[in-house]
């Protein structure tokens, strides 16, 4: 009960109409239409920390010094930062086309070609058509008259000194009365009367002497036909080392003119010049297997080719083959290349395999490039939490940077996962600057926790949220309008258009000194308020159109904020909008689900009784709070202290909680509105509930700035208007906060015609004379509260409370039991 005279508080006036929303004026629109504007190239409007880093990042070429572009993802850092290096890509040389060839020597090695823009093609393009003549060509040559009748000379010389040798040996023992005899299991010497081989029965009428020399000479002899076929291999090797240096002859001179008028193309190329007599070598000595490619052997690749193949399916012509890894045949200045999904294998590359009888097998033509070999001599823009969340791609990005090579190989061969036949093609030398963009959060952890990271990416392009909304900056943004509304074939948008997006802009980042650079949602809502326009025939984008795309999209995402309103004011949610209470405020929150943000009000109570200076947060005891909400708390026995119980304990236990509240409470900006509730539960003062209140408290009293203010005030503004507004309702809001008003036009409507407040205050004492209309009082000289004011009622409490304390502990003494303290 009050049993003094409270003293009335002094008046605080509301906010005017005209500091809740900053309007766009047309003053320094000097156009009719957006098409009047002249545009801009980029997107970097006040964006000069960013711009300047990342024209540092884009031209500065030593090691180390990659990019890193950070900020929020609605800036478009990709859009903004692709212009950009563009502009520089375009000045820089085209470069070298990239291609990998067999290495003849070893094909599990193979070579990497660099040949000038636009020549790697050319150079496959000659090759293939090599090797679709080169089969016709020796064809030719090798059933030439010529070719044929040299060839049959080599074959009769080796015949007749085949045929000599076994005539000579058989001279020899026809002389010793044997001959030479095939049988199926080989040669055997018998003997021979009259010039014909002689019968069992005859051989049996020989004398015993005549049979020994028989047996002896036909010893002899084998031996000298096994001296005669143990030579055999080496005669062979000698015929066909002839018939090799025969098709020698004729394959250089038949193949000369196809290898000429490749090497004519190249003669400035030496690296290729080399490589074509390593193919003049290997034809030479494959001439057989190209001409006749049918061996029938299963295990050999291509062993059924047929003419109406490729020459990559030839089971030798594939080894003159080139396969072109980089093109640059249409390419204008350096590559700059986004790769939106950066695996191992797209970025690095990968080596494919055939499947052939059960077994993989590859070669160099199943080499694919990555996005890495793609951009190299330009520029690669990668998304930061894309490569990190795919296995091995960040290590594989890393070690290309540092190695400044790029070798292909697959992460299970890089591991030893593997044991199938793969390659070790020649690394590629890389000159290549990687851009990756992503948002803070991901580049400080890579700072702390990579130590590669910052060797690797020394250059922050840093993006800022916002900019100042100045005239100059005003009129900059407009002409980013025009620029987007021509990129994506909009309507124009006329002065009344612009400044309505100008004014969302600053809406979007709930501050009206400042302007978003989130251009994705601006892109959003010139699409929108396009579609808009066109559904009701107008020409231009006006303020009507983007008007109502904001508040289509509002209301398509407005499902939830509707449901919790609708349990307000069906009195499902216990929410009071006029009247007084005792120990009870209605606070103010936001939730944020996906694009969608709205405040509601919360109802928060308090209750005290003599204690031990505790004030229980409920929520943290159940374990809903979290710690910056806790903090909040804690700090209000810190302030009840300091003000109340200098001299003396604090002999209060006082409970706060948010009623009605079934999931987690974090944040403190509901720190001063649980002040108010318990400053009223102490005094016994009531609270208007016809005030809502927002804002964070610190030790001293002080009320600071919070956040999703706006919100805020609009999520009780809906709840006063659909019950009634009365012109006693409002919301406290830090007057720190000011600057963030950029208020819907029904709350400013309804403030300027007074039936509705928006009360910026600066301290508990402003806040709390508000909420009571009684005077929260100072000490005077004697330490003395004025009597009835908010300050004289708490403290008169809490010393009631001390004395009961006191008087409790006493008697529990007398009785002879020790005081729990």
């Amino acid at each position: 009960m009050i049993e003094e005279k409270p003293e009335p508080a002094t008046r605080i006036s509301s906010l005017p109409a005209d500091q809740l929303y900053r309007t766009c004026t047309f003053d320094g629109f000097s156009f009719e239409t957006t098409d009047d504007l002249e545009t801009l190239d980029h997107l970097l409007v006040g964006q000069d920390r960013a711009l300047t880093s990342a024209e540092f990042g884009i031209k500065m070429q030593k090691d180390g010094y990659n990019m890193y572009a950070l900020g929020p993802e609605n800036t478009d850092k990709r859009n903004l930062l692709e212009e950009l290096i563009k502009k520089e890509a375009a000045e820089k040389p085209v470069p070298r086309d990239w291609c990998y060839v067999c290495n003849f020597d070893n094909e599990n090695k193979p070579v990497a070609l660099e040949l000038p823009a636009g020549r790697g093609v050319k150079f496959r393009d000659m090759m293939n058509s090599f090797c679709e003549d080169l089969p016709n060509i020796l064809t030719s040559a090798l059933e030439s008259e010529e070719y044929q009748n040299r060839r049959q000379t080599v074959e009769e010389e080796w015949k007749a000194q085949e045929q000599q040798t076994f005539a000579d040996l058989q001279e020899q023992a026809q002389e010793k009365g044997l001959t030479i005899l095939s049988t199926p299991i080989g040669y055997s010497f018998v003997p021979i009367k009259e010039d014909r081989i002689m019968t069992n029965e005859e051989i049996k009428e020989l004398s015993d002497e005549e049979k020994q020399r028989l047996e002896n000479e036909a010893q002899k002899f084998q031996k000298e036909l096994q001296k005669i076929l143990r030579q055999a291999p080496k005669r062979q090797r000698t015929y066909r080392s002839m018939r090799e240096e025969l098709n020698k002859e004729f394959a250089e001179f038949s193949v000369r003119g196809l290898i000429e008028e490749v090497e004519n193309e190249f003669s400035d190329l030496p690296e290729i010049l080399e490589y074509l007599k390593q193919v003049q070598q290997d034809i030479i000595l494959h001439v057989e297997q190209i001409v006749n490619p049918g061996s029938g052997n299963p295990f050999v690749r291509g062993s059924d080719f047929d003419s109406s193949k490729s020459p990559a399916e030839h089971p030798v012509l594939w080894r003159y083959t080139v396969n072109v890894m980089v093109d640059n045949t249409d390419t204008e200045g350096a590559p700059v290349i986004y790769e939106d999904n950066p695996t191992f294998i797209n970025l690095i590359g990968r080596i494919e395999h055939l499947s052939e009888m059960g077994t993989l097998t590859t070669d160099f033509t199943y080499i694919r490039p990555g996005a890495l070999l793609r951009a190299n001599g330009g520029y690669l823009l990668l998304d930061v939490n894309r490569i990190l969340t795919h296995p091995f791609s960040w290590e594989g990005l890393k070690r290309v940077l540092q190695s400044k090579k790029l070798k292909i190989e697959s992460p299970g061969d890089m591991y030893g996962l593997f044991s199938t036949v793969t390659l070790e093609p020649k690394p590629i030398d890389l000159d290549i600057k990687v851009v990756l963009m992503g948002s803070r959060l991901l580049y400080y952890l890579l700072c702390a926790y990579d130590a590669d990271f910052k060797t690797l990416f020394k250059v922050d392009v840093d993006f800022a949220d916002e900019i100042d909304w100045t005239p100059d900056n005003q009129n900059l943004f407009a002409r980013i309008i025009a620029m987007l509304a021509q990129k994506h074939e909009l309507k124009p948008l006329n002065r009344s258009g612009v400044a309505r997006v100008v004014e969302h802009a600053s809406r979007l980042v709930s501050d009206n000194e400042k302007m978003s650079t989130h251009f994705r949602d601006v892109i959003d809502l010139l699409r929108e308020a396009d579609f808009w326009a066109q559904q009701e025939g107008r020409r231009v984008i006006n303020r009507e159109a983007v008007q109502k795309a904001i508040d289509q999209q509002l209301y398509r995402s407005g499902r939830l904020r509707d449901q919790v309103q609708e349990s307000i004011l069906r009195k499902t949610i216990f929410i009071d909008t006029d009247g007084v209470k005792t120990g009870q405020v209605n606070g103010l929150s936001v939730i944020m689900l996906g694009s969608l943000a709205f405040g509601h009000p919360t109802r928060i109570t308090a209750r005290v009784k003599v204690g031990r200076g505790e004030v229980i947060n409920i929520e943290r005891e159940v374990e809903m709070s979290g710690p910056i909400h806790s903090k909040g708390v804690l700090i209000l026995s810190s302030f009840l202290g300091a003000r109340y119980a200098i001299e003396k304990p604090l002999s209060l236990s006082a409970s706060l909680v948010f009623e009605q509240s079934y999931g987690g409470v974090e944040g403190d900006s509901a720190s001063s509105t649980e002040l108010y509730a318990l400053l009223s539960a102490i005094a016994e003062v009531p609270l208007k509930q016809s005030i809502a209140v927002t804002g964070s408290v610190n030790q001293h009293g002080d009320i600071q700035p919070i956040g999703g203010v706006n919100e805020k005030i609009e999520g009780f503004f809906d709840i006063c208007s659909k019950r009634g507004l009365t012109g006693d309702q409002g919301v406290l809001i830090p007057d720190a906060n000011i600057k963030n008003l950029v208020l819907k036009q029904e709350v400013v409507g309804a403030v300027g015609e007074g039936k509705f407040h928006i009360y910026a205050i600066k301290t508990i004492n402003e806040g709390m004379e508000i909420l009571t209309g009684i005077q929260m009082g100072s000490r005077d000289d004697s330490g003395r509260y004025p009597k009835g004011s908010i300050n004289f009622l708490v403290e008169k409490k809490l010393n009631r409370f001390a004395s009961i304390r006191r008087e409790f502990g006493t008697s529990i003494k007398e009785n002879g039991k020790a005081e729990n303290t």
